[in-house]
């Protein structure tokens, strides 16, 4: 299935300002700043925007109402926004769907309008993209352009907190990022609000330079598991507490692929440095040889006190199995799950 990426929409945006999209996926906030973007564009000039801006939400859509907002001539302007929120299409019946695309395919009558229906994470089923879409996500596909707003990976989230500070006027390197992702979490809702209250809490200060200790002073940290946390819940044979972080997962919606991929990195590590262990090797050596930072050597060294290798092994092939199984089926979360239960 094709669809378009948030960069790919807001390219097309710029050379067309009119049809028909689908915002779906799992990062919300670039949802609503994607949306914000058209608005700019198609609606300029404020005194008009109540004519040229039509928005409707789950309390008051109808296929009706969508019909009537799409009717109406731009007023001063060559086009209008439509946006249609907060509707859960999963709970919607096959003839609601079919009556929302029917008026959906009212756009090539209508070509003044940029529609853009808004879906929230929870709000599409989108199946195993790309290649097996969800039929509901296929059938809004016939009438609506999709873009998929994916989860950011870490690598682009320092991207975009960097541009943030840089914004407010806050220096800051690309460490000093991470620590600022560690602390406060990865939901960009709340990245952007603590983004913003430290920058002007420094600015206040008289201060353009990123803090930790400012940080740790006006921020609110963030409840967030990671991998070695995980791993460590399987080695030790912690089911309770295991399941607890893979449900923290399942909130963030991780890929389960992506948690088992991390996971099976965590143990890879482990047994390299089990094995310098084993050799006598100190800390500073282990951390050169196997190239991971001497700090998290130090964390791993303390979880594999009490750790042999055959324990590690056993965890790996049974990782392995879970991988097996979740790359064969659509099972989302339950080779995590059975892994976690059968340890």
């Amino acid at each position: 299935m094709q669809y378009l990426t948030e960069a790919d929409f807001r390219r097309q945006l710029k050379e067309k300002h009119t049809g028909g999209y689908l915002f779906f996926g799992d990062e919300d906030y670039l949802k609503l700043n994607a949306v914000k973007t058209a608005r700019d564009l198609v609606c300029p000039d404020p005194t008009f925007l109540a004519f040229n801006e039509m928005r409707l939400d789950a309390l008051t859509f109808t296929p009706d109402k969508l019909a009537e907002a799409l009717l109406p001539l731009p007023m001063m302007a060559e086009e209008k926004l439509v946006v249609v929120s907060g509707l859960n299409l999963n709970a919607l019946r096959k003839d609601e769907i079919e009556d929302l695309c029917n008026t959906l395919s009212l756009l090539s009558e209508y070509d003044y309008n940029l529609c853009i229906l808004s879906v929230a994470s929870d709000g599409l089923d989108a199946g195993s993209l790309p290649k097996r879409p969800s039929p509901l996500l296929s059938r809004l596909s016939e009438v609506l352009t999709p873009v998929y707003f994916e989860p950011s990976t870490d690598a682009k989230l320092t991207i975009w907190v960097g541009r943030h500070f840089e914004h407010h006027g806050i220096a800051l390197s690309t460490e000093d990022c991470r620590t600022m992702i560690d602390y406060c979490g990865h939901s960009m809702f709340s990245l952007a609000s603590e983004i913003e209250k430290l920058s002007y809490y420094l600015l206040a200060n008289e201060k353009n330079q990123f803090e930790r200790a400012a940080m740790e002073q006006v921020c609110t940290p963030a409840c967030e598991y990671d991998a070695f946390a995980f791993t460590n819940a399987l080695m030790n044979r912690e089911a309770d507490r295991a399941l607890y972080i893979l449900q923290d997962y399942k909130f963030r919606r991780m890929e389960p692929i992506m948690i088992l991929g991390s996971a099976t990195q965590v143990i890879c590590d482990m047994v390299a440095i089990k094995s310098c262990m084993e050799e006598g090797l100190a800390k500073e050596t282990i951390a050169k040889i196997t190239r991971i930072h001497e700090y998290r050597v130090g964390l791993y060294q303390k979880s594999l006190a009490r750790v042999d290798q055959k324990q590690l092994h056993d965890l790996l092939n049974a990782c392995l199995a879970a991988d097996a199984s979740l790359k064969s089926s659509d099972n989302g979360y339950a080779p995590l799950e059975r892994l976690v239960c059968s340890l």
